[in-house]
């Protein structure tokens, strides 16, 4: 009986974080409206801090708050606002015939595949602590020097990627909303002439 009163709280965040997670994520796919969307995203990134903390990664919760609910989805937020993507009614025609089907087909591989990987390692999901090298983490201070020491010396080029990629996006973004700009103030000057 106490085994279980112990484990109930860890129980409860548990179901409390995946809920956030699952939640999010289906607003982040079903809602029509981008700005929406972008809201549910920050729920799901919520529910993963709060798993963060259960696995006492608390400063990985704070960095998944603060960089990206915080700094990431604010950046979306102003392409999407930028773009004025919020505002267009969605295309009825669909430019690629059976885009939807198509896309449908690898949901559910992909979820299958998950599903299969799953049941292999007999529902086993891993440590219960992030590891660098195969070593836990310690907790407190160490445990923060340890995840800089992994970034910038073992990771370092894929954490510059990554940082190059979101920068390629940005301006890819802009380049893309002046052209659309640039391409309706000529057909609207075409059509008063």
């Amino acid at each position: 009986m106490t085994a279980i009163a112990y484990a109930l709280p860890s129980i409860v965040i548990f179901v409390t974080a995946a809920l956030l997670i699952l939640v999010g994520a289906v607003g982040v796919i079903t809602v029509k409206n981008p700005v929406h969307s972008a809201l549910s995203l920050i729920m799901t990134l919520f529910g993963v801090a709060v798993a963060f903390v259960a696995q006492s990664a608390d400063f990985l919760a704070a960095v998944q708050i603060i960089v990206y609910a915080g700094a990431i989805v604010v950046l979306f937020l102003f392409v999407i606002m930028f773009l004025g993507v919020d505002r267009r009614d969605a295309d009825r025609v669909e430019p690629l015939v059976g885009q939807r089907a198509f896309a449908a087909g690898g949901v559910v591989i992909t979820v299958a595949g998950l599903i299969t990987l799953m049941a292999r390692s007999h529902w086993v999901t891993g440590a219960m602590s992030v590891s660098t090298k195969g070593a836990a983490l310690a907790g407190g201070s160490g445990n923060v020097k340890q995840l800089g020491t992994a970034i910038f010396t073992t990771y370092l080029f894929a954490f510059e990627v990554t940082a190059a990629l979101l920068i390629i996006a940005v301006v890819g973004a802009v380049m893309l909303a002046r052209r659309e700009q640039a391409d309706d103030t000529e057909a609207s000057k075409e059509v008063e002439a």
